[in-house]
């Protein structure tokens, strides 16, 4: 139950992060989960490094960390874009 439980967290925090980036309309369905799960990976790994918790369960504080986490790798790719299409 876990898994799936991360899974819900993962698609719905890439679904938000992409619409906070407006990169909705390029990626699908897995892209938002896939970007969710990784996300709420970094975003653990990010709040370790300030001292705070990451993913603590099913809850709001999971899933803002989550989604900062997406929204973070959003970022990031986009500086890597920019720098490569020069």
């Amino acid at each position: 139950m876990g898994i799936i439980l991360f899974l819900i967290i993962g698609g719905v925090a890439g679904w938000l992060a992409s619409v906070i980036m407006g990169t909705n309309n390029r990626q699908g369905t897995i892209g938002d989960i896939v970007l969710g799960v990784v996300g709420a990976i970094v975003g653990g790994i990010t709040m370790s490094f300030f001292g705070e918790a990451g993913y603590t369960g099913f809850n709001l504080y999971s899933m803002m960390v989550a989604v900062l986490g997406a929204v973070l790798i959003i970022w990031l790719g986009r500086m890597i874009n920019s720098t490569t299409a020069r």
